[in-house]
């Protein structure tokens, strides 16, 4: 497979992108922990296999204090003990239950589990960053947008 990008959907499209952006604002301001924020971002990306938002999101959590060892988890949280707290795998759980979708709906255990440990408002910010993270995926998966990290090295070699 080519990782040739497609298209600058943000130039082709900046009315979309503007859309997009002030959706992933309000999602933003609406008072979730920006560490959970992350955490969800990146556990999404991984699902959907999003370079571009990988690399943006893992350096955004580097610079908001999320050490290493939880990044490098993130993908394995059921296994990784005490490292998550139980907001943080709610969190997790319902992200992979809105991502994955495959039985067509987000099971009522992990909604119970997610609004045990959320109230109403801060749930909202939860879907709402979930969705607006599977959005972006979908769009820089379909145009293949170059990570920024191999935009920067030499012949797309980062190591």
């Amino acid at each position: 497979m080519t990782t040739t990008q497609r298209m600058n959907i943000w130039q082709t499209a900046p009315a979309l992108m503007k859309g997009m952006y002030a959706f992933q604002q309000a999602a933003s301001a609406a008072g979730l922990d920006p560490v959970v924020g992350e955490l969800v971002k990146i556990r999404a990306s991984q699902i959907n296999r999003c370079a571009y938002c990988l690399d943006m999101h893992l350096a955004d959590a580097r610079k908001a204090g999320i050490s290493q060892l939880r990044l490098d988890m993130i993908a394995a949280w059921e296994e990784a003990g005490d490292l998550f707290d139980e907001r943080e795998r709610a969190a997790l759980a319902l992200t992979e239950a809105v991502t994955e979708l495959t039985d067509g709906f987000v099971p009522d255990e992990v909604y119970r589990r997610a609004a045990e440990q959320y109230e109403e408002p801060e749930l909202a910010a939860l879907l709402g960053q979930i969705v607006a993270i599977n959005a972006w995926n979908r769009f820089n998966v379909a145009v293949r947008t170059t990570p920024d990290s191999l935009r920067k090295t030499a012949g797309g070699e980062a190591r």
